[in-house]
């Protein structure tokens, strides 16, 4: 907790950082700002901002690469707001130590932004070059067609959820995509969507492969300008015919 006193009076405004996050969250930050002896919320921040830095070599895979940026740069966001919002309001009324406690709490967050900034962009997968994307929730599946499509001499890279795909497909233009349609986060159909309704990818063959049954399928295939669909369980021959469009 942060007590600002200006002109010799607590002002309830700017109290204490803890008005901007929920009690159980509180208790975990004084709990851990105890037991460690962290006594400034900087030294907080910065601890913690090191630790994920120095974690780097251990993150082995990031499925997704915002919910890194978002756990970063939350609890940041409230501490630098509520600095900036201080110092723009009350400035003029603070003791002189105040003001400049103040000014290094915001200086401080603005320069572990720009760390934070570093070490996401330096974190964050180049383009590769690859045949097919596999949009599939299901890893078993997405496994077995990446064995299958590399035995047939093409390359291939597995997503799980559809704003994985996007992201990929932002990077890098694939020659074909294997989209399932019920995913957990957006669904195939809309990905397909996205895909038509953009210049750089609205030629890229999609093929939906789903449990979903033949007839509902085929009506969103005019829809959603897909090129085709294969329909699980499926068999391997299933996709001779895609093939020749890699070729």
């Amino acid at each position: 907790m942060i007590n600002i006193t200006i002109n010799g009076k607590d002002t309830e405004e700017i109290k204490r950082i803890g008005i901007l996050v929920s009690g159980k969250t509180k208790n975990k930050w004084e709990k851990f700002v105890e037991s460690t002896k962290l006594t400034t919320i900087s030294n907080l921040i910065r601890k913690s901002v090191n630790f994920y830095i120095d974690s780097q070599d251990k993150i082995a895979y990031i499925e997704n690469f915002s919910k890194l940026s978002h756990d970063l740069k939350e609890p940041l966001t409230s501490i630098k707001g509520f600095s900036q919002l201080i110092l723009e309001n009350y400035s003029e009324k603070m003791d002189s130590k105040i003001l400049n406690f103040m000014h290094k709490i915001y200086a401080q967050s603005v320069f572990l932004e720009n760390k934070i900034n570093e070490f996401l962009t330096g974190m964050e997968p180049e383009s590769s070059q690859y045949d097919i994307l596999i949009v599939e929730d299901d890893t078993s599946t997405s496994l077995v067609l990446t064995d299958f499509l590399e035995i047939k001499g093409y390359s291939s890279l597995g997503v799980t959820t559809g704003n994985r795909a996007i992201e990929e497909l932002n990077r890098s233009i694939p020659k074909l995509v294997l989209l399932d349609i019920m995913l957990p986060d957006i669904s195939g159909y809309d990905i397909c969507k996205k895909m038509k309704d953009d210049e750089n990818l609205k030629n890229v063959p999609v093929y939906y492969i789903t449990a979903i049954p033949e007839a509902e399928v085929s009506k969103k295939i005019a829809e959603t300008g897909a090129n085709g669909f294969i329909l699980k369980p499926f068999d391997f021959s299933d996709f001779d015919m895609l093939f020749n469009l890699l070729n």
